[in-house]
């Protein structure tokens, strides 16, 4: 199938390109790129809207099945989320492979990375495998599986590292919970390091963090909730700067919520170990207050923190320490958010709103400009996994996001294709979304 995506502002930051740009995309791939003098568009016979242009225009382009037409929306590489929880196998109530990742193809990602606290985890090959032909048959954008650390998740033996990698598994994690074990975690390191295998970690001492609920501070002394300090994640970050120093292994920290945090990766990026991480919407957008009400939809871990935090997260973004911007999207049931706030689980979702908070928050603040921030949503995801994505040139996959920077809209929950409610935005007003999502020179998803 030829589409013609045309008249769009392309913007590719890994090739520097912020352009108005006509994409040809036949096969699955992109097969020409077509720079438009003077602002015109070319043209196209075949199926379609057309737009004016030239004969030799029209004659060098020929019949297209389709024409999209991108006037005043941006055209980038699709999106990529790091760090998502897919739920299947095991808990197909909160979440499914096909809902996940229809979740996703609304919010404009055409990939995503799934977590392996699955049940069962996925510590083996064979539900690796199961992922995977799953996301084949009802998946609506490509999934990438993560594998664990150590079987079952338990922090006492390292899973089969070379036999995840070979089944398909983009980096080894934990997520959800920590490696305790120094040495659990630098012979972890040293065997991921030779496939060149990223080593994500969820950055928390459980000593530290204990029974909390809530960030330590100011608000959880005021509702009378136990407290997880800051120091609870910046001394697992400064332990695995260190390991990671040691080993010469690729280290990346999962979701940053604390200033400290922050500084130890940049002082540690500055001597030139080989770290990366990664910031949420939500930790981006919210502080601790956000709990206020008791409200079980701003609780996750790491907890929401304070100003002083946020306001490093943002320093972070803008002068590149943080790298990535990724949802944690972590879907729970209505009954088990409905519980007491002490009772009811960690985690919010973010598939579909993660685009547009960050627009809001970042872009349309001034603080970021928009190639930077479509940089942290895409080639830099692919970067640090050592995905073929995350690029706009010719003879590359026609993985595609087409969004509108200016669209205003209120988030309604219960529209979402995600399975759970758990969003910490529902009633929010945001400005820009995706209009239409390609995967390999599919549509897979169009407002």
């Amino acid at each position: 199938m030829r589409i013609l995506i045309e008249g769009g502002r392309v913007i590719d930051p890994a090739h520097a390109v912020d352009e108005q740009m006509d994409l040809l995309i036949e096969d699955g791939r992109i097969i020409r790129l077509i720079r438009n003098a003077a602002g015109s568009t070319p043209s196209s016979t075949g199926k379609g809207k057309s737009s004016k242009g030239s004969k030799s225009q029209v004659n060098e382009i020929g019949p297209v099945d389709r024409v999209m037409d991108a006037t005043g929306l941006v055209v980038c590489p699709g999106l990529i989320d790091m760090h998502v929880h897919l739920r299947q196998p095991g808990r197909e109530d909160k979440e499914t492979i096909a809902s996940g990742t229809m979740a996703a193809a609304r919010g404009g990602f055409t990939a995503v990375c799934c977590m392996p606290n699955t049940d069962p985890v996925n510590d083996s090959r064979s539900v690796t495998d199961f992922i995977l032909d799953t996301s084949k048959r009802e998946g609506a954008v490509q999934v990438y599986p993560v594998g664990a650390i150590t079987k079952g998740l338990r922090g006492e033996e390292l899973a089969e590292i070379g036999e995840l990698f070979e089944a398909g598994c983009v980096a080894i994690s934990d997520d959800g919970r920590p490696v305790m074990s120094a040495e659990l975690m630098r012979r972890a390191m040293e065997y991921a390091a030779m496939f060149d295998l990223p080593v994500i970690q969820h950055s928390e001492d459980l000593h530290l963090s204990g029974r909390g609920v809530v960030h330590e501070g100011f608000v959880s002394t005021d509702l009378g909730l136990r407290g997880i300090p800051a120091a609870s994640e910046a001394v697992m970050v400064a332990r695995d700067i260190l390991l990671a120093e040691l080993t010469g292994a690729r280290l990346h920290i999962a979701h940053v919520s604390a200033a400290e945090s922050v500084r130890l990766i940049r002082d540690a990026k500055a001597r030139g170990v080989r770290v990366s991480c990664e910031a949420t919407p939500h930790h981006i957008a919210l502080t601790e207050d956000a709990i206020r009400g008791f409200r079980t939809h701003a609780k996750m871990n790491p907890p929401l923190r304070s100003e002083a935090d946020r306001q490093a997260l943002l320093e972070g973004l803008c002068d590149g320490t943080i790298d990535v911007i990724a949802t944690d999207h972590a879907p729970h049931t209505v009954q088990e958010k409905e519980q007491e706030l002490d009772l009811a689980p960690f985690g919010v979702i973010g598939l579909e709103t993660a685009l547009a908070v960050t627009l809001t928050t970042m872009v349309h603040s001034g603080m970021l400009s928009l190639s930077v921030a479509i940089a942290k949503l895409s080639s830099e995801p692919a970067r640090i996994l050592n995905l073929p994505k995350g690029r706009i040139a010719e003879g590359t996959d026609a993985d595609i996001t087409i969004f509108d920077p200016n669209r205003d809209w209120t988030v309604e929950s219960s529209t979402f294709a995600s399975k759970s409610r758990n969003t910490p935005f529902d009633g929010w007003r945001l400005k820009g979304g995706a209009v239409a999502t390609l995967v390999a020179g599919k549509v897979v998803w169009e407002a």
